[in-house]
């Protein structure tokens, strides 16, 4: 365990700086997104996300319910949830990681006007709670079930651990904030205080990693002794029962993720940052193991996770309806969280396998292309076309058909915004012997190895449009050192060749998993990764009764759909319902301009029949045959109105 930094020593422009683990990762200030997919995303994320963000939390009260705070108002006048004060602290942890990117000084006088108005708010002894704690509201954790004060204290700790790291010394008074709101928790919640936990976990992870910024042991501690309470009961049953909110047994023996499918990744999360930092191999092993049964049993092709809408809750093992998925956006950011620190914790490429399936088909998906309106939750099948939201209402969470520029739960907008403005932080990793490259897009890193010996990399890609990828040396690496990339798991066949002084060197066909090239590099000297990007149809576990019978379409990491415009186009207007439709599987796929172009069957249904059942299972009547190009799943409904599936049934 490492104590004792101080709060100017900087650890990296990252989210996740654990004590100790098999790859130390590369932050923002290491590795640069210069192009391509992600940089788009980042951009449109600067430019359209983060300033609508501001304006609804300024139009919905959000922000100015710290005002009120302040002036001593309060109730009187306040608006939005009980846990509004946290979608303020993600904008800031968004900003946070933005201006340590690209060093925006518009953003950072818009940061520091908010931490203006949020340190007024607080109270002497450290409390900050716009919702609780004042005459006329809530008593001071009278309500850990529901209340989200410790939830919002943890996007605080958060936020303010994003900009001590980016902006370390900063005297815009962050880190004063969320140290003495951490005191004042630690008081009040730690071995001998109240014997409970929050309702939504979160404060676990900004409790654990504010420990990794101040090096205050105290934190720490305090964030295990939250995880060693879940499980004990202690919250309130409710009709979901205690497994919403993860309190039904002990994290070390639970074997899968269960209940309310963002509080289940974000209390794991913090509980992998508890292990690395107090050293317990029982806790990280038990954690393992539920991500593994998890994403085995209870994921979505997309990485999505979660299919109850009711309680925003994982099913049972194989109950993944497509066209009831919740696969909350926010669900599925708290899931890249809990991969990356399992990747950084134990090395094993399948955790970034999922990160980058996660990114590209749910975290991608959610924004639309101008970066202002928001799935919340992200169905694989829409059986009706979608109502367009209008751009100044405010939307239900789950019940906007399209995406919605607002919520009145708005976590979904400010999670990807703080997601995709750390994005450079997932790129790369390094140890001792060299870098690992987890995710692939065109950039540039530069770092210090702990022998001593600089490495720098650049690396040309349109991935994941093609599946070339070019890793060059621009400065020659005299010691030996390892590269090492991640072969995702459908990429059988991928080759990595080495080039030297314009010589082929090597070339190998590699296998899923890390692939290796150990060796000196002179300036100029390149790694090239080819992988094989052909569409491919993807067959579901038998066991998962919703889609028995359908097949999907995927090409590299993104999951394909479709959409019923491409449908209505390609038939010349017969037929646009995507439900009367059976793909032919004896007819391969092929890839015009990237996309998956796949014969389907038009179904003549018999809308005349009495009673949909039969003692004999019915030939299907097929009408006619299109040929109809599938659109990646992010980018649906972005076009208007639409009826969209990802299984498709197969004739």
């Amino acid at each position: 365990m490492t104590h004792g930094m101080t709060l100017t020593e900087s650890q990296g422009f990252v989210p996740v700086a654990p004590s100790s683990g098999r790859f130390r990762p590369l932050g923002s200030d290491e590795v640069h997104i210069t192009g391509g997919f992600w940089a788009e995303r980042q951009r449109v994320n600067a430019a359209g996300t983060l300033p609508h963000i501001k304006h609804w939390l300024e139009r919905e009260g959000w922000l100015p319910n710290f005002d009120l705070a302040a002036r001593g108002t309060l109730p009187a006048g306040r608006r939005g949830r009980e846990f509004s004060d946290s979608e303020v602290y993600k904008f800031l942890e968004a900003l946070s990681w933005e201006i340590g990117r690209t060093d925006d000084q518009e953003l950072e006088e818009v940061f520091r006007s908010i931490v203006t108005r949020a340190a007024a708010a607080q109270e002497p002894d450290g409390y900050l709670n716009t919702y609780t704690g004042r005459p006329g509201q809530p008593a001071r954790w009278s309500d850990l079930e529901w209340g989200h004060e410790l939830y919002c204290l943890g996007h605080l700790f958060q936020a303010a651990v994003a900009r001590a790291r980016t902006r370390p010394g900063s005297d815009d008074g962050l880190l004063t904030i969320a140290t003495r709101a951490a005191d004042l928790v630690c008081d009040a919640f730690g071995s001998e205080g109240i014997q409970s936990v929050c309702g939504h976990a979160v404060i676990e992870t900004g409790l654990a990693e504010l420990a990794r910024v101040t090096g205050e042991p105290r934190y720490l501690e305090q964030a295990r002794l939250f995880i060693e309470r879940r499980g004990q009961g202690t919250l309130r049953q409710i009709e979901w029962g205690q497994q919403y909110f993860q309190d039904d047994m002990p994290i070390r023996t639970a074997t899968v993720a269960r209940g309310h499918a963002v509080r289940a990744n974000y209390l794991a999360a913090g509980a992998v940052d508890v292990a690395v930092d107090t050293g317990d191999a029982e806790l990280l092993s038990a954690l393992a193991t539920q991500w593994r049964n998890t994403v085995a049993r209870r994921t979505y092709i997309t990485g999505g996770q979660g299919s109850h809408h009711q309680d925003e809750a994982f099913g049972e093992d194989w109950v993944l309806p497509p066209d009831r998925a919740y696969s909350e956006t926010c669900a599925s950011v708290a899931s890249v969280m809990l991969s990356w620190r399992l990747a950084l914790a134990l090395g094993d490429a399948g955790y970034s396998d999922l990160v980058e399936r996660t990114l590209f088909n749910v975290v991608a998906t959610s924004p639309s292309t101008s970066g202002t309106a928001f799935y919340y939750a992200n169905t694989l099948h829409q059986r009706t076309p979608g109502t367009p939201a209008a751009d100044d209402v405010v939307s239900p969470r789950a019940e906007s058909s399209l995406r919605a520029p607002w919520f009145e739960v708005s976590c979904c907008p400010p999670n990807v915004a703080r997601t995709l403005a750390s994005l450079d932080a997932f790129i790369a990793t390094a140890d001792s012997e060299g870098i690992q490259i987890h995710q692939y897009a065109a950039s540039s890193i530069r770092t210090r190895l702990t022998s001593g010996q600089v490495v720098c990399l650049e690396i040309d890609t349109d991935y994941p449009r093609s599946g070339s990828v070019r890793i060059t040396t621009p400065v020659a690496i005299d010691d030996p050192v390892t590269l090492s990339l991640r072969i995702p798991p459908w990429a059988d066949g991928a080759e990595v060749r080495v080039h030297s002084a314009g010589e082929l060197v090597t070339s190998e066909v590699v296998q899923p998993g890390w692939a290796a090239v150990r060796r000196t590099f002179r300036a100029g000297d390149s790694v090239e990764l080819d992988l094989p990007m052909e569409p491919r149809v993807v067959h579901p576990d038998g066991r998962i009764d919703s889609v028995r019978g359908c097949v999907a379409v995927e090409r590299g990491p993104e999951v394909f759909c479709l959409e019923s415009v491409d449908l209505a186009t390609a038939s010349g207007g017969a037929v646009d319902d995507v439900a009367a439709i059976r793909l032919d599987t004896s007819t391969p796929i092929i890839a015009k301009d990237g996309a998956p172009v796949v014969r389907l069957l038009i179904v003549q249904n018999d809308d005349e029949h009495p009673w949909p059942y039969a003692d004999l299972d019915p030939e299907p009547s097929l009408a006619s045959a299109v040929e109809v190009p599938l659109i990646p799943y992010h980018d649906w409904a972005e076009r208007g109105p639409s009826t969209m599936r990802v299984w498709l049934p197969a004739q």
